[in-house]
């Protein structure tokens, strides 16, 4: 049995065609463009394949409520040209086979669970964050991702300032103050004038953002309690996730228990960024049991 992996992002749409192991079979890259040119060129690509449901997780924000009548919608995203944008109508009126909807977030959460499960880890709930040009979160709880008015907006949670950062405005137009406004990618050309990669580690400024990131991931352990909490995109590093270790510990002061440190706040599983690929094979799979 074949299923497909649409993970849809601003710049490329990646699609996959999988077994039910979640092995890819086949592959493709198309760029972001037009709606319906791009999503022309993935439902002629799909039609190669004798697919059986397609997972797809995609940049937002999107309509997931199946009550609304714009469910499937990409909806008020800043993408130009993707405002109001009927993913998966479109989609379905050429490929009549079962779809499961979500964000980019929740489709590598549910990836990262399934590596987990797969992996003989003992875990039920999971919080995946990515951070990179945007910050976005996804959460599942018991095995179920989390959201019944809409999607978690985890990059959008509001902060204590750090007392060397006082002074810098944020880069989100909407909070200033929020993760995405703090510690996204652009952030650094923000304070610094160069990108993040230019910046060596025992720059002061990966501390001012590991102490906004590892305040994230108490908000998320104190109020959701998972078994482990993830972080993926092109700002994170091994070697940054020590320091949010350090920080998230500090401000935890062992008020509540949590699994071994470097056990709880890790990197992703899947590697090149393919948890949402996973993720989506996994909810295709899924409905065909429904």
């Amino acid at each position: 049995m074949l299923l497909g992996s649409i993970e849809a992002g601003g710049t490329k749409f990646v699609c996959a065609v999988g077994n039910e192991s979640y092995q890819i079979k086949d592959s493709v890259r198309i760029p972001t463009t037009t709606p319906k040119e791009t999503l022309q060129k993935v439902a002629d690509y799909f039609k190669q394949f004798a697919i059986k449901a397609i997972g797809i997780a995609s940049f937002g924000p999107i309509e997931i409520r199946k009550q609304a009548n714009n469910y499937g919608y990409i909806t008020d995203t800043p993408k130009k040209g993707w405002q109001n944008t009927n993913f998966v109508g479109f989609l379905k009126e050429q490929i009549n086979v079962p779809i499961f909807f979500t964000t980019d977030v929740n489709g590598s959460a549910y990836g990262e669970y399934v590596m987990s499960l797969l992996s003989n880890e003992d875990i039920d709930s999971l919080i995946y964050y990515t951070i990179g040009t945007g910050v976005g979160g996804g959460a599942l709880i018991n095995g179920h991702l989390i959201g019944s008015q809409g999607h978690p907006e985890m990059g959008h949670v509001l902060l204590k300032r750090h007392p060397d950062d006082l002074d810098f405005t944020g880069v989100c137009p909407f909070h200033h103050d929020c993760l995405e406004g703090l510690v996204s990618g652009p952030t650094f050309e923000a304070r610094l004038h160069k990108l993040g990669a230019q910046v060596p580690l025992d720059n002061h400024v990966w501390d001012i953002m590991s102490y906004y990131i590892a305040q994230a991931a108490l908000q998320v352990t104190l109020i959701l309690r998972p078994d482990k909490i993830v972080f993926g995109g092109g700002v994170v590093s091994e070697d940054f996730l020590k320091k949010v270790r350090r920080d998230f510990s500090k401000m935890l002061n062992n008020y509540v228990n949590v699994p071994q440190v470097d056990k709880y706040i890790v990197m992703p599983a899947i590697a090149d960024n393919g948890s949402a690929t996973v993720g989506n094979f996994a909810l295709a799979k899924n409905l065909l049991k429904q």
